[in-house]
C-alpha cells in the first residue's frame, strides 16, 4: 500500500470538490481524507494501491464541473491506514 498527499490550487473550494474527491477516491477502493486549507486550496491524502492513486491524481487534475484547478502538488506521505475516505 502506498499514500500521497495532494495540494489543489485554484476555484476548488464552494464546488463540491472535496465530496467529488471523496466519490472518485471510493471508486478506486482508496482511503483518506479530503479537507479545505485556509489559503484556499484542498488537501487530499489518498492510501491505496498505486495505480489507484496515479488515476485518483489525474482526476484531481481536472476535478468536477465547477471546478478550476490551476496546480497540483503531489508529495509521499507516511502510510496511513484510515478506514474509509472522510471530507472535513
Amino acid at each position: 500500500m502506498a499514500c500521497a498527499k495532494f495540494c489543489v490550487y485554484g476555484r476548488v473550494q464552494g464546488v463540491c470538490f472535496r465530496a467529488s474527491a471523496r466519490n472518485e477516491a471510493m471508486r478506486l477502493r482508496l482511503t483518506g481524507h479530503a479537507r479545505n486549507r485556509a489559503d484556499g486550496s484542498v488537501e487530499v491524502l489518498a492510501c491505496g494501491e498505486s495505480a489507484a492513486i496515479d488515476e485518483l491524481e489525474r482526476w484531481l487534475r481536472i476535478g468536477p464541473p465547477a471546478a478550476r484547478v490551476d496546480a497540483l502538488t503531489r508529495d509521499v506521505a507516511e502510510l496511513a491506514t484510515p478506514a474509509s475516505f472522510t471530507t472535513a
